[in-house]
């Protein structure tokens, strides 16, 4: 992998609707906590914000309920970036919640939704947010929720809708109700294969998939485990490059339309995840690596 200027635009793009984003993006729910659970540092976590918006990066993912006991995600960016930069797209969730002590409430009613939005609008100090993810748990119908989104889209508090930790079956019926811009799944290399259908269809439909725990995959919240394949640790050394930086550009490399949001609380991080977006796997790098995720 040639060194020289970073950016997040050598990812290429997409769009959310009328919106368009580089691929590759942020995750800030790593801005709260350090990997020991205790909360992060305030000015690191701003840095990180400011260092990904200087590489490019104008897709970052949030939520309300990313906080941890001293830290809110949506503040820091409203501290960090606010006033924000035009092109910024920030992509909240709603439906699940948490009470102030952190512990999990359960998913939101439909006449709740407003509420979760209107949080989301002032901790962000924003009157309008870019795309709102339903973040479902269970098989559940969505209808309702999805509704209820849908009035408030058309009230202007919000722009564009997508889905998140969907059943395939649920994306039909999201898009009965809306149109969906975006499906946001947990998926990465070796990690949820049975998601690789989902991905094909939201291209054929032109929406972006929006993977989540991409790198950590299933050490999820608690972050990547250290271990790592030896393929993947192969194809890394060929390029010169982090096993990590792999991973992401293996997740480019399922469609045009997939969008990558890696978390991080380190700037020097940020830096190393944008590059990934430049780096090209050949064929038989591809081939490797997806035998490896086959075999996940």
């Amino acid at each position: 992998m040639t060194t020289g200027t970073i950016d997040a635009a050598a990812a290429g793009s997409w769009r959310l609707g009328d919106l368009t984003v580089n691929r590759i993006g942020l995750g800030a729910m790593r801005l709260t906590t350090n990997a020991d659970g205790g909360p992060s540092d305030r000015q690191r976590a701003i840095a990180v914000l400011r260092r990904a918006v200087e590489l490019g990066v104008n897709h970052v993912d949030t939520a309300a309920f990313y906080f941890s006991s001293l830290r809110s995600a949506n503040e820091l960016i409203n501290t960090a970036l606010s006033p924000y930069p035009e092109d910024l797209v920030i992509v909240t969730k709603v439906g699940p919640g948490k009470d102030p002590s952190g512990g999990w409430l359960p998913m939101a009613r439909p006449d709740q939704l407003r509420g979760q939005v209107e949080e989301n609008l002032r901790q962000l100090g924003r009157d309008h947010l870019d795309v709102v993810n339903l973040r479902v748990y269970g098989p559940e119908p969505l209808t309702e929720h999805f509704g209820a989104l849908a009035e408030l889209r058309d009230a202007g508090l919000i722009r564009h809708l997508g889905v998140s930790a969907i059943r395939p079956q649920q994306l039909a019926e999201a898009q009965a109700v809306a149109p969906v811009v975006c499906v946001q799944n947990s998926y990465g290399l070796g990690y949820r294969a049975g998601q690789d259908e989902l991905v094909r269809e939201c291209a054929a439909q032109g929406i972006a998939f929006v993977p989540f725990f991409s790198l950590a995959t299933s050490g999820r919240e608690a972050g990547a485990s250290g271990a790592e394949h030896d393929e993947v640790r192969a194809v890394a050394a060929a390029h010169g490059v982090t096993p990590a930086q792999v991973r992401l550009a293996w997740t480019l490399h399922q469609g045009p339309n997939v969008l990558a949001i890696p978390g991080t609380g380190n700037p020097d991080h940020v830096a190393q995840n944008v590059a990934a977006g430049a780096l090209r796997l050949s064929p038989t790098d591809l081939a490797r690596l997806d035998a490896l995720h086959r075999a996940g």
